[in-house]
C-alpha cells in the first residue's frame, strides 16, 4: 500500500483506532520480510473492514497487530519495497525555503527501461523496469514509462511540496499530465490496460490521474533534453543507469549518489543569492 492509499484508507477510522492504525503505518509496504509483511496485512485488513463500517473488527485486526509488533521488535532492517531505488544527498535537505524544482525522466532500449528523479531539495529516485506477457503499458512504452516517473517522483511524498515544479523533457507526456489537471482523469494513453493489478488499489496511470487533478499548484513545464540542465541530466542519468542495472552488475547506489550530489552542486550553484 502507497502512502496515499494509507492516508485515504486512514481517514476512515474513527480518532482511537486512527491514532494506533497511524503508529504502526511503517509496516503497510511491500518488503522481504515475513513478519512485517504479516502485521501489515493485519493493518491493511483493519482499514478495508473499516471501509465497510466493521470497527469491532477493525479494532481486533489491530490488535492483531500491535500483538505481532511486539513480538517482532524493532531489528529488522528490512528495507521496504516502495522505498528501494530512493535517497537523499542530505546536504540540501535544508534548501526547502526556495522553490522546489524536480525532474524526471525515463529510458527504454530493447526490453530493459529505467525511470528517475531528481528533487532539488535532494530526494532523488531510480528504478529499473522489464517486460513480461502480462505487462499493462501497451504500445505507447516510452510514454508510460515517462508518466511512471512522475508518479514515483511524487510518491517519494506523503503530499509533495505546494507550489512544486516539475520539469519533463517528453512533450506528449506534459500535454498528458495538463489534461489531467484539468479534469480530464478518464482519459488514458493508448493502449494502456486498467485492468486490476496485483499490488496497488489503481493502475499507476490512472492514480496519478486523480492525483494531479486535485493538485492545481503543482506545475509541470517543458525542459530540453541533453541541453545542459542539471536536474534534467541527473534524471536523465539515473533513468540509464537503473536500465543498465538490469542487464549489468555494478554498485548501483554509491554511483547514483555521486551523480545526483554533483548535479546538485551545479544546480544550486545556478541560483540567484
Amino acid at each position: 500500500m502507497r502512502p496515499d492509499e494509507f492516508l485515504r484508507a486512514l481517514d476512515l477510522l474513527p480518532a482511537p483506532l486512527h491514532a494506533r492504525a497511524l503508529l504502526l503505518r511503517r509496516y503497510v509496504h511491500h518488503t522481504t520480510c515475513a513478519d512485517c509483511q504479516r502485521i501489515g496485512d493485519a493493518v491493511t485488513l483493519a482499514l478495508t473492514a473499516a471501509n465497510y463500517d466493521e470497527l469491532d473488527s477493525a479494532s481486533e485486526l489491530l490488535d492483531t497487530a500491535e500483538r505481532l509488533a511486539v513480538g517482532h521488535g524493532t531489528a529488522c532492517r528490512t528495507q521496504p519495497d516502495e522505498q528501494r531505488g530512493r535517497g537523499r544527498v542530505t546536504r540540501w535537505a535544508a534548501a526547502v525555503s526556495a522553490p522546489v524544482v524536480a525532474a524526471t525522466d525515463a529510458s527504454w532500449k530493447g526490453r530493459a527501461g529505467g525511470i528517475a528523479y531528481v528533487v532539488s531539495d535532494g530526494h532523488y529516485g531510480l528504478r529499473g523496469r522489464g517486460t513480461g506477457r502480462l505487462d499493462p503499458t501497451g504500445a505507447s512504452r516510452v510514454l508510460i514509462n515517462e508518466l511512471r516517473a512522475v508518479d514515483f517522483l511524487l510518491s517519494t511524498y506523503e503530499e509533495a511540496p505546494a507550489g512544486m515544479t516539475v520539469l519533463l523533457d517528453s512533450m506528449v507526456a506534459l500535454r498528458w499530465l495538463r489534461r489531467w489537471q484539468a479534469g480530464e482523469v478518464s482519459a488514458m494513453p493508448a493502449g494502456y490496460s486498467l485492468r486490476q493489478r496485483r499490488w496497488a488499489d489503481r493502475p499507476t496511470l490512472v492514480r496519478l490521474a486523480d492525483q494531479v487533478s486535485r493538485r492545481p499548484d503543482l506545475s509541470f513545464a517543458h525542459v530540453k533534453g541533453h541541453s545542459g540542465h542539471a536536474l534534467n541530466e541527473a534524471a536523465d542519468g539515473l533513468s540509464h543507469m537503473a536500465r543498465r542495472r538490469l542487464e549489468e552488475t555494478f554498485d548501483l547506489r554509491p554511483r547514483a549518489h555521486d551523480l545526483v550530489g554533483a548535479f546538485l552542486r551545479d544546480w544550486h550553484a545556478g541560483l540567484p543569492h
